[in-house]
């Protein structure tokens, strides 16, 4: 596929990386110099610097041969423009463009974005997915990075073992019947281990391969069996009452604006520097204490009761900021979770003591990836740093899986079918399943594997 990205900032940047190292034609757009040679660099692309709201641009850029456009510059409306001429000029299939704008994003405006007006084929805000991704994992404090699949009736999470899990040293296939054993309410436990990231190296495990300390878990759960499935690997936390966001920008006013949306039973204080945004963030909820003033200020936390506080969540442009947050939380005896924009952190969260470690780009790039893939795919999450995917896509009449039996169908090594849902129903497929037509289908499939699984579920 031939994409054209415009913006190589650090979302522009991240998309790059998961479309080159799918093999797909990339080019890059931005007006800054020094980004173009940071992002020409570092993949293996084509680079323009100058205006992606600019027609020649877009011609030089191979606009009238591409199959799609994904504008995340900086700026709403060159991102806005760059889709009216991609569309106008050049008639390219697929335009996708981030929205950080509140007013913009507003569901009044929704007519907006059509082909008669601003043609835009989908619209991506950063901001609103991180939030909602956040208040996922609040509202389930035992897992971490929790994903929603099939109208969120099945939950990706992932969990880090440590020496305390009753699981460790266990063979998968020992797990598997434990959790078939499971008879509470007489149901079995809908839960498979379908990944595991072992010294930052993501592997489809076999049934003989065994959890060690510090593995990192990927299970597909039914979401009605999520908390009985944490608890199966020694996870017992208590639900989260009471939160405190540091920094009212647009992630942390979202999700305060998503938690009450819900009616959730959280408590919800933001902590904010800025007079202009303290005063837009309390004008505009309901619920949520707004304090401004400095997060990092031991006598604002106190005002803020951080003393009865479940959780800090440290959510401003700053990572630096944000770490130090961390260890404040951390000296008040409360969890951290924070935002994150230099991926090179992750690996310090041991290190700095950090519980939850946020990366919008991750998040970003999996809402674009699912557009990118051939077949029926309803919906695609990045895990691992890129190593993986778990995808959602649905069997079609023509697809190669379906009126067979698993044992007997030749499924590429690096892809592995987690759950299916027919009808409704969730269940965890054996080498006896058959997957028939329309049937929803969640599995994981390594990058080397990403053409493979297309071409599993394409249609003919």
């Amino acid at each position: 596929m031939k994409v054209i990205i415009c913006g190589a900032g650090k979302v522009g940047t991240s998309i790059a990386r998961h479309l080159v190292d799918q093999n797909n034609d990339v080019t890059v757009i931005d007006q800054s110099q020094d980004l173009i040679n940071n992002i020409r660099d570092k993949f293996d692309l084509k680079s323009i610097i100058g205006s992606a709201s600019n027609p020649s641009i877009l011609q030089d850029a191979g606009a009238e041969s591409s199959d799609m456009l994904i504008a995340v510059t900086l700026q709403d409306e060159i991102n806005m423009v760059a889709c009216q001429m991609a569309h106008t000029f050049f008639k390219i299939p697929r335009k996708i463009a981030r929205i950080r704008s509140e007013d913009f994003l507003n569901p009044i405006w929704r007519n907006l974005y059509n082909a008669d007006n601003m043609p835009i084929d989908l619209i991506i805000s950063p901001e609103l997915e991180v939030a909602k991704s956040i208040s996922r994992q609040i509202q389930s404090p035992g897992a971490y990075d929790v994903a929603p699949f099939i109208d969120d009736s099945v939950q990706l999470i992932n969990i880090t073992i440590n020496e305390n899990c009753p699981l460790i040293d266990t063979e998968l296939k020992n797990i598997h019947e434990l959790f078939q054993e499971d008879t509470i309410e007489s149901k079995n436990l809908r839960a498979t281990i379908i990944g595991i990231e072992r010294n930052e190296k993501l592997f489809i495990p076999d049934k003989s391969d065994k959890l060690l300390d510090k593995d990192t878990v990927y299970l597909l759960t039914d979401r009605s069996h999520l908390d009985r499935a944490v608890s199966a690997f020694g996870i017992d936390e208590n639900p989260i009452n009471k939160i405190i966001i540091i920094g009212g920008g647009n992630i942390g006013f979202n999700l305060a604006r998503e938690l009450e949306e819900i009616n959730s039973s959280i408590s919800v204080t933001i902590i904010e520097t800025s007079k202009e945004r303290s005063s837009y963030i309390a004008d505009h909820l309901k619920k949520t204490l707004v304090l401004r003033g400095d997060g990092l200020d031991q006598l604002i936390l106190d005002e803020a009761n951080i003393a009865e506080a479940d959780m800090i969540l440290a959510l401003t442009n700053d990572d630096e900021t944000n770490i130090i947050t961390s260890a404040i939380a951390r000296r008040n005896k409360c969890k951290s979770l924070i935002l994150i924009n230099n991926s090179e952190y992750s690996n310090l969260k041991e290190v700095l003591g950090i519980d939850r470690i946020i990366d919008p780009r991750m998040i970003t790039a999996s809402q674009i990836l699912k557009h990118v893939h051939k077949g029926k795919i309803e919906s695609v999450y990045s895990i691992s740093n890129n190593q993986g995917e778990v995808i959602h896509a649905q069997a079609l009449k023509n697809s190669k899986l379906i009126n067979v039996a698993l044992k007997d169908l030749s499924i590429p090594d690096g892809i592995r079918i987690g759950i299916i849902c027919r009808e409704g129903k969730i269940s965890i497929p054996d080498k006896d399943t058959i997957i028939y037509e329309n049937d929803d289908v969640v599995f994981i499939s390594l990058l080397k594997s990403i053409r493979k699984a297309e071409d599993l579920f394409q249609v003919s």
